[in-house]
């Protein structure tokens, strides 16, 4: 039985391995190492964003040990080395931290690569480094007799801890709600939800929909650089604003507004996959080459927002029919789709072809004016 000390311990600090856990994940997006703990105890250290100095110090602190690069299987693949889960790559002693930056997210490296499997605390570590929103590619050793007296002491979290504290973060609350006019006369109310971490989600309700009927609502997955500052590089701020004008003519509605940026990878490593598309990759194929899935969102949360709301029934404003089985299959009814089709420009046109033929999106009008351009090309060379 738990003291009444303990028990307000957790009541205050919460489960151990969770606190664990939200720690180490602070620890990575500051750019420091972590212990992951387990059947063998590793140090883990994010490769963007670190300076010589610390991998100076990193590797002090693994000696004797030689720290490898663990990377994730689609980065391998990109690489060229057949893999099906995390692997590691040596590091020479000479090396940079720019060249194992260049080793981790370069759309080619030239150099030979003897990959191994990597650790169960490798494979959990590149999944912190994902919720982080660093590269999934850090440094990892063997826990070294150093490492047990570092001062600070290093943050420590068993591997087996992470994959439930993934879980754990669509746990929400509401935080805060207030009316908001927006331009043109549009009434809302913007509810924002806080995470277990502190991360907030937002969710605009439009007019006021009927909940005991199905809602219109976009799961909007936030882009700075569309929606803000209307990039001509994706549809994303096309696509909230046409949604935003489809919910008042419908009466009401709700936009999800998740912190996704990227297809979740983070507004650094969507500007990391703009520059490999810049130099030939389309958009999934840069993804695969930072190591990332072709879609990296968890719609855990939308659900929970929506629960919270007290939303059961929905018609979803998307191009996406993924986005309609994640969220059926998390027990919310989804009664229909409604396209919504931005225009298509010089700056978006390959991007929003790869999401059509590769992705499966639902991008008919794209596929009408491919159409008008192939045969016109067959036209002009009649």
């Amino acid at each position: 039985m738990l003291t009444s000390q303990a028990s307000a311990r957790l009541a205050l600090m919460g489960l151990p391995d969770q606190v664990a856990a939200e720690r180490a994940l602070s620890e990575l997006r500051c750019g420091r190492p972590v212990l992951m703990t387990g059947e063998e105890d590793s140090l883990v250290l994010p490769v963007d964003g670190m300076s010589d100095e610390r991998l100076v110090a990193f590797r002090r602190l693994c000696a004797p040990q030689l720290p490898r690069l663990a990377v994730t299987a689609r980065r391998a693949r990109a690489l060229g080395i057949p893999a099906a889960g995390t692997i590691s790559l040596p590091v020479k002693d000479s090396d940079t931290a720019a060249d194992i930056l260049s080793l981790a997210a370069d759309a080619q490296v030239r150099r030979n690569l003897e990959a191994t499997p990597a650790s169960a605390a490798a494979g959990a570590a590149i999944e912190l480094a994902k919720l982080a929103q660093r590269l999934p590619a850090l440094l990892i050793a063997q826990a070294s007799a150093a490492a047990a007296g570092c001062d600070p002491p290093l943050v420590s979290v068993a591997a087996g801890a992470v994959a439930p504290f993934r879980e754990a973060l669509a746990a929400l609350t509401v935080a805060s709600e207030a009316h908001v006019p927006l331009q043109g006369g549009l009434a809302t109310r913007f509810v924002v939800f806080r995470d277990g971490v502190g991360g907030t989600a937002t969710a605009v309700i439009v007019g006021t929909p009927d909940f005991s009927r199905p809602v219109p609502v976009r799961m909007h997955s936030a882009c700075l650089t569309g929606d803000v500052f209307g990039s001509r590089r994706c549809d994303c701020g096309d696509q909230l604003r046409l949604a935003l004008a489809r919910l008042d003519e419908a009466g009401g509605g709700i936009i999800l507004y998740l912190r996704q940026e990227g297809r979740g990878l983070g507004l650094a490593n969507k500007m990391r996959a703009y520059r490999l598309q810049d130099q030939g990759l389309d958009t999934l194929d840069a993804n695969a080459a930072l190591g990332f899935d072709d879609d990296e969102r968890d719609y855990g949360m939308a659900v929970r927002m929506l629960e919270l709301i007290g939303c059961k029934q929905v018609m979803l404003l998307t191009n996406n029919p993924a986005k309609l089985e994640g969220l059926a299959q998390a027990g919310i009814s989804v009664c229909g789709r409604i396209a919504l089709h931005g225009p298509i420009n010089a700056d978006n046109r390959r991007y929003l072809t790869a999401k059509a033929t590769r992705a499966g999106h639902k991008l008919d009008h794209l596929l009408t004016v491919l159409g008008e351009d192939e045969q016109a090309d067959d036209d002009g060379a009649s």
